[in-house]
């Protein structure tokens, strides 16, 4: 895609200093397209923005961020939408905050496919990135794109389920520039999606991986979505953010109900709580959403065996406790998790019992203390 001729004056509108969203939304909606913003009298932009920021814009502006990000929109896969940009996806434009310009990284025809978003906790179960595969992976085979935000955990097992899907796509919504990745652990997964998906930001280039990005950047994962499913959270989750906003913007907000015992199933039990459509099944969201029915509309199956921890990675007990979630578990579905014989379990499991880290119940199965 060739940038829009005017897009260097798009750029110098966004790089201002000091001129944030809202008073670029103002600026456009007093003078039209950035060049007749820039066109206008001091004292034209002064009874819009103010003296400071009007003097902020018609400062010489930062040429070297502006050329560099020029070049890189010409690098092939890479794009820059403006609001003006026929390809800005509609979805945003009916939100409150929709951002002027986006960075995207791959294929930007997605963002007019029906999309659904996944996400939940970072520091999930091995259970729980299962689901959200293997949701992922139904809901991709039905239609839709799956958004998510590229984070450990949930994030990235919802990219990987809509990846393994025929056809499937997804949007990975990140809160650095669309030249960085955030987190390392993902770049592998970040190169896949810019080759079959798309990568979208809404920060200029080189933009760190700031505390205050993220929260933001739920916001666009809740707009371009006909719904939210919530796979794991914690009560301080910021998945529970985007579910918030999603029900604020009229979407849809879907949970997957956990164990009692698990922390990371209270912020899912509080979204159902509030009204948030529990559900057990791909199938549960389709018909809700008056959709067809999938090709595999339950998890089913699981798929390939999640990552471990990299802090239980030379731990088995630790390792094991991962597997284990905070449901009773039999040693045959441990087994299958973890990849393990049975005689190598009872190795783990017999001294995690002695130091109490794990309780035997009636029926061979184990649960976590």
């Amino acid at each position: 895609m060739t940038p829009q001729p005017d897009l260097a004056a798009w750029l110098r509108l966004t790089l201002t200093p000091g001129v944030g969203p809202e008073r670029q939304r103002r600026l456009l909606a007093a003078f039209g397209l950035p060049d007749s913003i820039f066109a206008a009298g001091r004292s034209a932009l002064i009874a819009v923005v103010g003296r400071d920021i009007a003097d902020a814009l018609l400062a010489p502006p930062d040429q070297a961020a502006i050329d560099a990000t020029l070049a890189w929109a010409l690098e092939p896969g890479n794009h820059v939408l403006t609001l003006a940009d026929a390809a800005y996806p509609r979805s945003l434009l009916d939100t409150a905050d929709p951002p002027v310009l986006l960075y995207a990284k791959g294929e930007p025809a997605l963002l007019t496919r029906p999309a659904l978003a996944l996400v939940g906790a970072r520091s999930a179960t091995a259970q729980g990135q299962d689901n959200a595969r293997a949701f992922a992976r139904a809901l991709a085979e039905a239609g839709f794109a799956i958004v998510s935000g590229l984070a450990l955990g949930i994030d990235a097992a919802a990219h990987r389920g809509a990846l393994e899907a025929a056809d499937g796509a997804t949007v990975a919504v990140i809160g650095t520039g669309a030249d960085r990745i955030y987190p390392a652990r993902n770049q592998a997964l970040a190169r896949a999606i810019a080759e079959r998906g798309l990568i979208l930001s809404e920060f200029p280039l080189g933009t760190p991986p700031l505390p205050h990005n993220f929260p933001r950047r739920n916001r666009l994962i809740a707009g371009l979505a006909r719904g939210v499913l919530v796979v794991e959270a914690a009560l301080g989750s910021g998945s529970l953010i985007t579910a918030r906003l999603a029900a604020e913007g009229g979407r849809e907000v879907f949970a997957i109900p956990g164990s009692i015992h698990s922390p990371l199933s209270r912020g899912c039990h509080r979204l159902i709580r509030d009204g948030a459509k529990l559900v057990e099944t791909a199938a549960d969201i389709l018909e809700e959403l008056h959709w067809g029915t999938p090709t595999n509309p339950a998890p089913g199956e699981p798929p390939p065996a999640a990552e471990t921890p990299a802090a239980a990675a030379d731990d088995p007990a630790a390792a094991l406790l991962v597997h284990l979630g905070h449901d009773p578990v039999d040693l045959d579905t441990l087994a299958a998790r973890s990849g393990l014989t049975v005689d190598a379990l009872y190795a783990i499991l017999l001294p995690m019992e002695l130091d109490g880290r794990i309780a035997r119940l009636p029926g061979g199965r184990f649960q976590r203390r």
